[in-house]
């Protein structure tokens, strides 16, 4: 690991890993550089985000994004979806923006909603297997999106080994990611391991891919939803159950726990119907966990 001087800066020797704790300012700020100086290398790089943490490569450097796929034991059939930290740069990555995409966006951006969009054919980049689509999401944490302002959007997927669990420390994925990546960002523990929740705009009517933090009667406040029957089967149920508890206790979860058993079963790293499995945690969130659209775009 790399040494630490008397004022607890980090001095990172040559092919080590550094961890910065995010939550001191000094090491926050150093961090913050070496992470971005780091990602324009095509060095990998650990962030928290506002689902678990997330594994980020330059999405405009193949190497990088291979060596992110690499370091999961993934292969170019699970590509990594993309962070950014505004809207206008989202907007650069995909092909016109659908009513209900602009929608989803002012509803749930930042926040924990993974959509999947015909990618600009004009961009040059690889990200394994899209098959033409891109998964974006503009994650809800102060330091990532600090970070995603100073380099571009970034290809980040669950910073986990695949099939392992989800980290939700810095800790939890330097133990499974080691010195494969450059740049470890400490901001602390997630607040939970639930995923993003993913929406497919590829066709006429959106659709739910995967269930996660966002619930199903969020979404259709805002959009008309195509959902399989199974999901809201599980989802009036857990509903339900919820009421039961708070009838028989007293006491009212609140909208982030409700989404959170609305959202059971969607483990990070298990497959939406129609989708093949991919790579969270996307996300890092991105990193959130790790599914594919169907026509192949990854999704945290």
């Amino acid at each position: 690991m790399p040494a630490r001087d008397a004022d607890n800066s980090v001095e990172r020797w040559a092919g080590m890993s550094a961890r910065y704790d995010c939550t001191d300012a000094a090491q926050r700020v150093t961090g913050l550089a070496d992470a971005a100086a780091s990602l324009r290398k095509g060095d990998l790089a650990v962030i928290p985000t506002d689902t678990v943490y997330g594994l980020a490569a330059d999405a405009f450097s193949p190497p990088a994004v291979t060596g992110l796929l690499a370091a999961k034991g993934r292969d170019r059939q699970m590509p990594p979806p993309v962070l950014v930290g505004t809207v206008r740069a989202a907007t650069a990555l995909v092909e016109d923006l659908s009513a209900s995409a602009k929608d989803l966006m002012d509803e749930f951006w930042p926040g924990a909603l993974t959509l999947v969009l015909r990618a600009n054919r004009n961009l040059i980049w690889d990200l394994g297997e899209t098959k033409g689509t891109v998964a974006v999401r503009m994650p809800l944490h102060e330091i990532t999106l600090e970070l995603l302002k100073e380099t571009g959007p970034l290809a980040v997927s669950s910073a986990n080994r695949s099939g392992a669990p989800p980290a939700t420390t810095a800790a939890d994925a330097e133990a499974q990611l080691g010195e494969a990546v450059a740049v470890y960002l400490d901001g602390g523990p997630c607040s939970g391991d639930v995923p993003s929740t993913i929406v497919d705009l590829t066709g006429a009517v959106p659709k739910l891919l995967r269930r996660g933090v966002i619930s199903i009667a969020r979404l259709r406040e805002v959009v008309t939803l195509a959902v399989d029957d199974e999901w809201l089967e599980d989802e009036s149920g857990a509903a339900t159950a919820a009421a039961d508890g708070v009838a028989a206790g007293g006491v009212a979860a609140d909208s982030v726990a409700a989404d959170s058993v609305a959202a059971d079963g969607a483990a990070p790293d298990s497959g939406a119907p129609d989708s093949a499995v991919a790579a969270d945690g996307a996300a890092a969130d991105g990193a959130e966990a790790d599914s594919a659209a169907p026509d192949g775009a990854a999704a945290e």
